[in-house]
């Protein structure tokens, strides 16, 4: 899972690039099932090794979003109810016309939250706040399993 790359220049290394990677899944609820996976990804982080770097997590789905913020329900609520005010559920597709399956909301609000967050390694830790956590959100009308997959690449501390 994890490699060591030297990169050379006029025969001197330059520096040693460091990469690893992991997958999970979970089972999660229709529209706006959250998994906080910031302890999964500061376990990547924490494994690799590596002091100063990238860490990049992406969602796998077009119906699914991955996000930094407050895991408090209030805030969940907010973004919940900005999500719906922004692409409401009930709103006419297009997408729905094509394919009849009444999701046409979610890929928009998956395509406003995105599906991939990148964030500094510094000092072996990932740059986050006090109140700041990694969440998974699914996105779809319909109970999806969830795949996340994270790299992280850098150098030793």
């Amino acid at each position: 899972m994890g490699k060591t790359h030297n990169y050379f220049f006029a025969g001197a290394t330059v520096s040693t690039m460091i990469t690893k990677h992991r997958t999970w899944s979970r089972h999660l609820p229709a529209e706006f099932g959250v998994w906080d996976i910031t302890s999964e990804a500061a376990s990547l982080t924490d494994d690799s090794g590596i002091g100063s770097g990238t860490l990049t997590l992406q969602a796998i789905g077009s119906t699914a979003a991955i996000t930094t913020i407050e895991y408090e329900s209030g805030a969940l609520a907010d973004l919940q109810r900005a999500l719906e005010a922004m692409a409401p559920a009930e709103a006419h597709y297009a997408h729905n016309d094509r394919w009849g399956d009444g999701n046409g909301f979610s890929h928009v609000r998956s395509a406003l939250l995105k599906t991939g967050v990148s964030l500094p390694i510094i000092d072996g830790r990932m740059a986050l706040g006090t109140w700041q956590q990694i969440v998974v959100i699914n996105l779809d009308n319909r109970d999806r399993d969830r795949e996340v997959v994270g790299m992280v690449m850098g150098s030793r501390a």
